[in-house]
């Protein structure tokens, strides 16, 4: 028996949720003969659901555990994370011990794929992604695309993204909510383009808690607020990259990848 395991960072915000159910939901419509289910990283979130909620999701060990026990034989894992960082080398390490697992505890194949930024090449096509989205707004606002960030040696992804924005769109920016860059590289790069309104959207897959506070809370240091103290004009647009058309047709392309 064959299973896909997709592995979010995960959200407690009930309104971000649906951008993980669309990625579940164009998977499942994408393999109708798999066995698709669902698991979060992060263990603050799944204890704050559970606590809050009574919502149980698991982790990829709990889940990989339970499909093991259950008879299956190969399993997919594919991460919904941004950028190979800190939660993707959690999720490598996890899949490679129950890789390494022989005879009757063991799967017969366990592989992990890749998510949706590893190398220049997936930064173009995520440009032309954003570029046709947030073309749709007038020409006279900048876009600020808040990242979570990373201390990882691949939060340069973000860097490189920047870089492939540039070579398509002249007012699409992206910052960070922990690390580089940061807010102040944002607004620099839109002082440069002498426009005075700002779109705010997070290029998280949900818009969840840094999406609501950190980008476009009420609070003193949230970009909403820093922005307008500099004199923007500024609108939101919280929508994370699961509710994306296109960015949703590229993580079921993902799952293709890993499952051939």
């Amino acid at each position: 028996m064959k299973s896909i395991l997709l592995a979010a960072f995960g959200t407690s915000v009930p309104e971000a949720a649906g951008a993980v159910g669309n990625l579940v939901s164009e998977t499942k419509a994408a393999f109708p003969g798999l066995d698709v289910r669902l698991a979060y990283t992060s263990n603050i979130i799944r204890r704050k659901l559970k606590r809050e909620r009574n919502v149980e999701i698991p982790s990829p060990p709990e889940a990989l555990a339970k499909m093991n026990d259950e008879g299956f034989t190969h399993v997919y894992v594919q991460p919904m994370h941004v950028i190979p960082g800190a939660e993707y080398d959690d999720l490598k390490s996890v899949t490679e011990a129950f890789a390494s697992i022989k005879g009757k505890y063991g799967f017969a194949r366990v592989v992990l794929g890749r998510p949706f930024l590893t190398d220049s090449h997936d930064c173009d096509v995520m440009a032309g992604i954003l570029a046709r989205r947030f073309g749709k707004f007038p020409a006279d606002r900048g876009v600020a695309l808040m990242g979570h960030g990373s201390c990882h040696e691949a939060g340069a992804m973000y860097a490189e993204m920047q870089n492939a924005l540039s070579r398509v769109t002249e007012r699409v920016f992206i910052g960070t909510a922990e690390g580089e860059p940061s807010f102040s590289d944002v607004l620099a790069a839109l002082e440069r383009t002498r426009l005075k309104a700002v779109v705010l959207s997070p290029f998280m897959v949900t818009a969840g808690e840094h999406a609501r506070n950190d980008l476009a809370g009420d609070g003193p240091d949230s970009w909403m607020s820093l922005f307008k103290k500099n004199g923007y004009e500024v609108e939101t647009d919280l929508t994370g990259l699961g509710e994306y058309p296109e960015a949703a047709s590229l993580f079921v392309e993902r799952v293709r990848e890993l499952v051939k």
